[in-house]
Order: C-alpha cells, then structure tokens, then sequence
C-alpha cells in the first residue's frame, strides 16, 4: 500500500522541496497550505493540496479530513513545518504578539498532532515529524518570539515521544539552522505589525542591525544549505526502522549542539551575542 504524509507550510522552501522529494520517492503527498491561491498552484502541478491554516481550527480539523477521505481513514505521516516569525527586541513585543505566533507555530501544530494520534494509534503505527530549528535549543538576539515557539515546541515533542513508547507511533524533531527559505521576506509584514522600533529606546539598534537584515539581504547566510538538505534526514525519519530522536541540518546546528554541551552558560550567551 503506499504510504501517505501530509506535510504542512508547503508554498515554498523546506515543505514545497519536501513535497517535491517524496512525490518523487512515490509517496502519496497531500501538500498542505495556509492561502487558497498556493493550494491551487499545487493542485495545478498534480498534488493534492488541503487548505490548512494553523491559527484556523475549522481549517485544520477540515484539511484532515480532506486527506482522511482519500486516504480511507489512514495516514503514515505527520510533518509539521509551517512556520512565521516576528523580528524583534523581547522589550518590545507585544504580548499579543507573542499570542499570534504561538498560535500559528506552536498551538496549530498541537492541534493537528493531536487530531491524527487517534488514526495512527487505530492504525497500530505512524511517524510525527516536527521541523524545529537550531533556535530551538539555543537563542539568538531579536528572534525571541519564534525562540520561543521552537523551545515550546521541543519540550513537548520530547514529552510526547516519551509518551509514545508504548506505541509504534514515532515522534521526531528536525533541527535545521540556515536553509534557503523565504521566512525573512515572510516575517516583514508580522515585524510590521507588531514592533514600533521607531519609539523603541534601541531605535539605533534596529535601524544599525535588524532592519538591514531584513530589508536589504546581504545573500545567503554563512553555512546555508537547500531545501534538500532537510529532504534528507526528512526521508531517513520516514523510512528507517527506528528513527533518531532528532536530526541536525547545517553546520551551525552540530556547532552550537556542541557549544550547549560544553560552555558555560556566559561563555555562550557571548558567542551567540555576536551572531
């Protein structure tokens, strides 16, 4: 029988390539969504394409149905993916703001996860893959809010691995670092909304640091790697007997695994303060 995953923040980058791979494996791939148009384009290109929106319920309980009904009532996988952050000094965010992102990166994933353990429990296995980030277990300056989710979203993902032991259900956590993506240009309008940095008592900061790199990109970032690279260890999570915990991508994510081990605490915060 072929195996099915739905992948989820498949417009482009990390989803989008990772759709692409496992079609081509000869997976059966419903690519997931938040905006009708990029659902149609991919309908277009031969996939199918649920709408699901993460801080939409009605989207993610009907998106899952969608795949249910073309599926039989089974799915393999489950890759969490899409993502969003919102730039900014932690003295300047909005607590609301903090609220939206949540909702978008970390309760919307809950929920879904929480929606297909039913079908892979009835089923008697299934892997929950979860792209997390190399910000998931260390911090950087200005990206606070989505530092935030990351680390949400390992603790529970670790929690609900153990939990799961005593099922043939696998949860997995990819921590890539800097892949080619569009979540810089995708996190201006959320920067927009939320930061007022021309009243923020770090204004010279932004105008000096943030801003630069958000509306003037420099290219790539030192170590970036393709979507592909996730491809990669995505496939080995989906295919090996038993899965790692957690897969690295990039070289920034092995370094600063192994700067967490062994620094103190100042000792990294110094290193990661000028990054």
């Amino acid at each position: 029988m072929q195996k099915s995953i739905l992948i989820t923040g498949c417009s482009s980058g990390i989803g989008y390539c990772a759709a692409q791979g496992l079609k081509t494996a000869g997976w059966r791939v419903f690519a997931s969504c938040r905006k009708q148009e990029d659902c149609d384009r991919l309908r277009a290109e031969g996939f199918e394409s649920p709408l699901i929106d993460y801080t939409q319920p009605d989207t993610i309980r009907q998106g899952l149905d969608e795949v249910l009904a073309a599926t039989g009532g089974t799915l393999h996988a489950l890759f969490n993916n899409g993502a969003h952050g919102t730039p900014g000094a932690v003295e300047d965010l909005p607590t609301d703001a903090l609220r939206a992102i949540f909702e978008a990166n970390f309760f919307g994933w809950h929920e879904l996860t929480r929606a297909v353990i039913p079908v892979m429990r009835a089923q008697g296995h299934g892997r929950i893959i979860q792209c997390s980030s190399v910000l998931g277990f260390v911090t950087l300056p200005w990206r606070g809010a989505y530092n935030a989710t990351k680390f949400a979203l390992e603790g529970l993902t670790d929690t609900l691995r153990i939990e799961m032991r005593d099922t043939d259900i696998h949860v997995v956590l990819i921590e890539p670092g800097p892949v080619t993506s569009k979540i810089r240009q995708n996190s201006i309008p959320h920067f927009e909304r939320w930061i007022k940095w021309e009243t923020s008592l770090r204004r010279a900061q932004y105008e000096n640091t943030l801003n630069k790199r958000l509306y003037h990109s420099g290219g790539p970032d030192p170590f970036e790697l393709p979507p592909k690279a996730v491809l990669k260890k995505l496939r080995h999570a989906l295919e090996a007997q038993t899965p790692r915990p957690r897969y690295y991508v990039t070289t920034p994510t092995y370094l600063m695994g192994a700067l967490r081990r062994i620094l103190p605490t100042r000792a990294l915060d110094r290193v990661l303060a000028r990054i």
